[in-house]
């Protein structure tokens, strides 16, 4: 999805592109900082598996690594911790729920794979498929709570 040429190769500036079409306006150069340590020396940009060493760097920063570096701070750090990924999982949400009404329609899901310019944008049936698979109370939509979870097991099961 990042590596839009199909070079193999994810730059700072491909990432920087995907955050802007999703709303996210990512400090370019503390973006660029971020991913820096994540590229082998001499290349451009990203290789898949630095891109999953970053990955599992932002999922320890974000969840703490399945939450054994939980149990090994102090409380007011742990506490910090979790409302810097509320904060972070609130604004990711913002990014779906176009309407601002709580919650993530299928609509509003194709709205941002078509920015993304995903094919699954075309088929609503995928789309709603999608909300389907994560909607625990079968309200047809997607609240904070489900996207949380999915986007913890999203997380802790790709890493």
């Amino acid at each position: 999805m990042f590596d839009k040429n199909g070079d193999e190769i994810i730059t700072v500036h491909d990432l920087s592109q995907a955050l802007t079409l999703l709303g996210l306006d990512a400090d370019f150069s503390e973006l660029e900082s971020t991913i820096q340590a994540h590229i082998k020396s001499g290349n451009d940009g990203l290789e898949f598996e630095d891109f999953v060493s970053l990955h599992q760097s932002l999922d320890d920063a974000l969840f703490g690594g399945g939450g054994q570096q939980l149990q090994q701070q102090d409380h007011d750090q742990s506490a910090h911790e979790i409302s810097q990924e509320e904060s972070d999982l609130s604004e990711a949400f913002k990014v779906f729920d176009e309407d601002g009404d709580g919650y993530i329609s299928a609509h509003e899901l194709q709205v941002v794979l078509r920015k993304l310019g995903l094919p699954e944008a075309t088929e609503i049936d995928r789309v709603e498929q999608m909300i389907f698979s994560v909607d625990r109370n079968q309200d047809g939509q997607v609240d904070f709570f489900e996207f949380k979870d999915m986007m913890r097991s999203v997380l802790i099961s790709t890493s």
